[in-house]
């Protein structure tokens, strides 16, 4: 089968980075994976249709959240896991993106994650495990601060703020007047002290990191030419099979994106394509144009055909005005799926190679599976506008019932990814009360890291080495199924005044284009196109009304 260890490339490589006209919602979702904001960051991205979670840990270790994860963290292990696991389901295309190079984005987080918790793995173990009831005393303070700080009774804050300076002044006045003397002696002295100049250590590691990390953030959002460093997908040697296993996985996610098998999830639309906002209908009976002669016999694909070729042409005009870029036109096998299912089969058979479903069966859905049920052929224009941010789908389907030939046309459109991915990177800041004017308020910045985040890695690293270990006691997202990474965090284009206009725009002429193959094709098989033409131009004139609707959502 398609989806089973097939070796989809010639060989070992590193993938070619990003997508032709989908740069800035490739990079827009890329950087998500170098992120320090909290995890739950990620609900302000849900839309009405697609709802991530994020699952708390179970950790009682004080009731505290030093496992939980941070955005990056979380989101870099969902969509590996997701999208490169060896038991995953199958993915929605991502239109307008490149999913791959999201992934690879992800390995690289993670792989500077994994570099900066080995080094804290070994600060932990040395000054902390070794003086094991010093850090959890240390840990007991730090915990007891922020909870404190987290009320709203300012004694209490202020108590907090205070304890740290009080328990460490408490300790050095107990370490000069400790009775205990010898091996003893030193060793509660060093307890107390190790972990501080650990915590020093693992602040300055945890800076550099964060740094490093921010920078390839705003660097992704800019253009700056970030790349994915992932030598973990090329195998040097036939032996490094979980190298191999990275590398197919790539080239997996790469062929299916490819695949030509979409899904109509009731209101939700295709998914990948989002929600149908117009439908226009052609619908009139077959009639020979000679009285008492029968026309020549056609099939749907013989007028699909006819209209893929024309749809190629969209791009050519009478006028040099720029007008539409270069079209993708692709046959479409569409599946029905239920409007709340959990999860999508792909077709399987000696009809699909590699997610692709052969020419042969696709000619045969186009003829013969119009009524009942059964997959449907839809022939699709698409175009990616906006680097990415917008995707417009026009679907073609052809069906001929008894004496009547039905076309329609429908538009599909895609917004833009979530404003949530295209945030970069500020300064933590304060603002504070002027010490001698205090009617007056000053921005003071703060450290990039924390004495609560510095704890909260030097925690967490450790337990890094079993990732399913951390997701238990920190928690993690739960991605939205059936899931893809385009549509699962798209906004509605219909907010963006150009973008909606260019969805509209892009209806008038298809439909046009359409109508006059399929005009043509009638006329040359003896078909009175009278009707038809008739019919065209009052749907030339509907076309034009400049109001998207929820087409999926029938008011019965």
């Amino acid at each position: 089968m398609a989806s089973n260890g097939f070796d989809f490339s010639p060989g070992a490589q590193i993938p070619l980075q990003g997508s032709a006209g989908a740069a800035v919602a490739t990079n827009a979702l890329a950087s998500a994976a170098y992120r320090d904001s909290p995890v739950e960051d990620i609900l302000k991205a849900n839309s009405e249709w697609h709802k991530s979670e994020v699952k708390a840990g179970r950790s009682t270790f004080l009731k505290s959240d030093y496992f939980k994860p941070n955005l990056g963290e979380a989101f870099s292990r969902a969509v590996q896991e997701r999208m490169l696991g060896g038991a995953r389901g199958a993915l929605i295309q991502s239109f307008g993106s490149d999913p791959q190079t999201v992934v690879e984005h992800c390995l690289s987080a993670s792989r500077l994650r994994k570099a900066r918790d080995t080094k804290l793995t070994a600060i932990t173990a040395l000054f902390g495990f070794v003086f094991l009831p010093g850090m959890l005393l240390w840990v007991i303070v730090f915990r007891l601060r922020d909870g404190l700080a987290k009320t709203t009774d300012k004694a209490l804050t202020a108590l907090g703020n205070s304890l740290l300076p009080i328990f460490g002044i408490g300790l050095v006045f107990l370490m000069v007047k400790l009775p205990v003397t010898g091996i003893l002696g030193l060793y509660l002295r060093a307890m107390v002290v190790a972990p501080v100049i650990g915590w020093y250590l693992a602040k300055r590691i945890a800076e550099k990191s964060a740094q490093d990390l921010r920078g390839r953030w705003e660097g992704v959002l800019s253009g700056g030419g970030v790349t994915a460093k992932i030598p973990e997908a090329v195998p040097k040697n036939p032996s490094e099979t979980s190298r191999e296993a990275l590398r197919q996985g790539l080239e997996k996610l790469s062929a299916e994106q490819q695949s030509n098998s979409v899904f109509y999830a009731g209101p939700k639309g295709i998914l990948g394509m989002g929600t149908r906002w117009g439908s226009w209908q052609l619908a009139e009976d077959l009639v020979s144009k000679d009285p008492g002669k029968e026309f020549h016999q056609f099939r749907s694909w013989d007028l699909i055909r006819v209209i893929h070729d024309q749809l190629k042409m969209l791009e050519r005009g009478p006028l040099n005005t720029g007008g539409f870029p270069t079209p993708s036109v692709t046959h479409w096998i569409v599946s029905p799926v239920g409007e709340n299912a959990g999860s999508v089969t792909r077709p399987e058979g000696e009809d699909v190679a590699t997610f692709q479903i052969k020419p042969h069966e696709i000619q045969r859905i186009c003829n013969h599976q119009q009524f009942g049920g059964g997959n449907r052929h839809y022939l699709g224009v698409q175009f990616t506008l906006w680097d990415g941010q917008l995707v417009i789908t026009m679907m073609i389907t052809v069906t001929v019932l008894f004496e009547t030939l039905r076309i329609e046309v429908t538009g599909h459109a895609l917004g833009p990814v979530h404003s949530l991915f295209t945030s970069k990177p500020s300064a933590k800041t304060k603002t504070v009360n002027k010490t001698v004017r205090f009617w007056e308020t000053r921005d003071i910045t703060l450290a990039l890291v924390d004495a609560h985040e510095v704890t909260r890695l030097a925690l967490r690293a450790p337990f890094t080495w079993y990732p399913p270990l951390l997701d238990y006691l920190g928690g993690k997202i739960a991605l939205p199924e059936p899931f893809g990474l385009r549509h699962a965090w798209a906004e509605k284009p219909w907010r963006h005044r150009f973008m909606a206009d260019d969805a509209m725009r892009a209806a008038t002429p298809v439909l046009r284009v359409v109508h006059n193959a399929a005009v043509k094709v009638l006329d040359e098989n003896g078909v009175d196109t009278e009707r038809f033409t008739n019919r065209s131009s009052i749907l030339s004139g509907l076309v034009q009304d400049p109001s998207p609707r929820k087409a999926d959502l029938y008011d019965a």
